[in-house]
């Protein structure tokens, strides 16, 4: 795999609930994470006294980070309202030359802030809040 711009790593919400995804604009640096909790099931009967682990079962979830300055109102506002609403609308996380995560995620927390010779920026973390997919690219 080559080398990728970190600025192909989007982060799109679903403006209406059809599936019209838009790039929350202003980010700059976005991260995710994929994790899976591991159910251990060792006994004492465990070969060896080594850890056992259930195959595909816990808990999986994804959440994404994105940092940024405000450039466009529209999806700020809408982040805004996914925020105050409780809702969980449909997202996609572009990862270049990888694929396309896809589902409900709940954002977690908006941070504001800004000095007085700079730009206002603001802080944004989604939590996975269903079932997602994932499309390779």
């Amino acid at each position: 795999m080559a080398v990728q711009n970190g600025k192909d790593l989007l982060v799109k919400i679903d403006t209406t609930g059809g599936g019209n995804f838009e790039t929350i604009a202003g980010l700059r640096a976005t991260r995710i994470n994929f994790n899976a909790e591991a159910v251990d099931v060792t006994s004492l009967d465990s070969s060896g006294g080594w850890r056992e682990l259930l195959g595909g079962a816990g808990v999986k979830s994804v959440s994404v980070n994105g940092s940024g300055i405000f450039r466009d109102e529209a999806s700020d506002e809408r982040a805004r309202e996914i925020f105050f609403n409780g809702e969980t609308p449909d997202f996609q996380v572009v990862i270049p030359d990888f694929g396309i995560v896809e589902g409900p995620f709940q954002v977690g927390s908006i941070e504001y802030g800004g000095t007085h010779d700079g730009e206002a920026t603001y802080d944004l973390s989604l939590a996975s809040a269903g079932e997602l997919t994932f499309t390779a690219i």
